[in-house]
């Protein structure tokens, strides 16, 4: 298991953008789990981040974790091609970058919404879901 999306699953914003993900992962090497999942808590025990904060996107590649502005901008690249043109935004600095992702996280229930329980992915994606 070399690439790891990990994300809130009760947001709306973060289910777009998962679904986005898959659409865009045409070699299906991404695995995807909700950070309230069992998978999501123990890598969060295991990172020392709080079991309850599911304000942050988590990005494990080839043994590196990624978080927060870091993690969207390296599962996008990873995709090669023009993608790559998004570590661009590397040339912000990460602190910039983390309070933009930060102000957004702070106010994505507020703007897109919740749902009441985590999202289920249909029987064709279940086999890249982990739980």
């Amino acid at each position: 298991m070399d690439k790891v999306v990990l994300f809130d699953g009760v947001c709306n914003l973060c289910q777009a953008s998962v679904q986005t993900l898959i659409k865009l992962d045409k070699k299906k090497s991404l695995k995807f789990a909700s950070l309230q999942s069992n998978f999501g808590q123990e890598l969060l025990n295991d990172l020392n981040i709080e079991q309850d904060n599911f304000k942050t996107f988590i990005y494990l590649s080839n043994k590196q974790v990624y978080t927060r502005s870091t993690a969207a901008i390296q599962v996008f690249s990873d995709f090669g091609g023009a993608w790559k043109l998004v570590r661009i935004f590397y040339i912000v600095p990460k602190f910039i970058r983390n309070a933009v992702y930060d102000f957004v996280s702070s106010n994505r229930y507020k703007w897109f919404g919740k749902k009441e329980a985590c999202w289920i992915p249909t029987p064709e994606l279940k086999s890249r879901f982990l739980d």
